[in-house]
């Protein structure tokens, strides 16, 4: 699954790079490059622990 990835040069030399499709998955970095691989690693970390939480939920009966 691919998500589009937003960057943004801020005024204090930084860089921010977000996805939009995910709400809260942005991240900073002092390179585009940093950027880019610190919201990649927090977005594969976000959506393994929806995954996870899915399936723990699914065993338990409950519903989402």
């Amino acid at each position: 699954m691919e998500f589009e990835v937003n960057f943004e040069l801020e005024e204090d030399g930084r860089w921010i790079a977000a996805v939009e499709r995910l709400p809260g998955v942005m991240a900073y970095g002092v390179t585009r490059e940093e950027a880019r691989a610190k919201v990649v690693a927090l977005r594969k970390k976000l959506l393994k622990n929806s995954l996870r939480i899915k399936k723990m939920q699914n065993n338990s009966g409950m519903r989402s």
